[in-house]
């Protein structure tokens, strides 16, 4: 069984930054130790925008310039990059919500295996449901699970909603 850990936008303007939130700061320490006991392949998700943020779809519905690519606020959190190095891992950068290079390279990687997949990260109510629905899409039969401690949504709200319209498409929330 192939056992893959996806962490979704562990980025500074997503913790600490541009759309930080305490709950955000709150999940690091957590994230890092659930790398660092991941036994399997890790897949880390980066949001990442251009300067020309505040022209497109997203910028004009969420007027706060984040994720810029090659600033502060794109990189991913020091402690949470620090055991990705350490563990080992693939980089998929997304230029909206879900990412389709995503399920991609796993189509790619892990067509003929039997794979688990575990998501944590941020938001829980943008890009870590939009990629888990996703990928429930993409492996139906594949068992998907989201650690809900180990993510946090903008607000605690809209992180339980997401929660519960993830369990409602068969995705296991632990």
């Amino acid at each position: 069984m192939n056992k893959l850990l996806i962490v979704v936008d562990m980025q500074k303007d997503f913790i600490d930054g541009a759309l930080g939130t305490p709950e955000a700061q709150r999940i690091v320490d957590k994230v890092v130790n659930k790398i660092e006991n991941f036994e399997g392949s890790i897949i880390a998700t980066m949001d990442t925008h251009r300067d020309d943020y505040s022209e497109t779809r997203e910028g004009r519905m969420l007027p706060v310039p984040h994720c810029i690519k090659n600033t502060d606020g794109w990189e991913i959190n020091r402690n949470v990059m620090s055991v990705l190095k350490h563990k080992g891992f693939k980089i998929v950068e997304k230029p909206t919500f879900g990412s389709m290079e995503l399920i991609k390279i796993i189509k790619e990687k892990y067509a003929s295996n039997k794979l688990e997949i575990e998501l944590v990260g941020l938001c829980t109510d943008i890009c870590v449901v939009s990629n888990a629905l996703l990928l429930k899409a993409a492996f139906p039969e594949t068992d998907i699970t989201v650690d809900s401690s180990c993510c946090a949504g903008v607000t605690p709200e809209k992180h339980r909603a997401a929660l519960e319209t993830m369990a409602s498409c068969q995705i296991v929330i632990k």
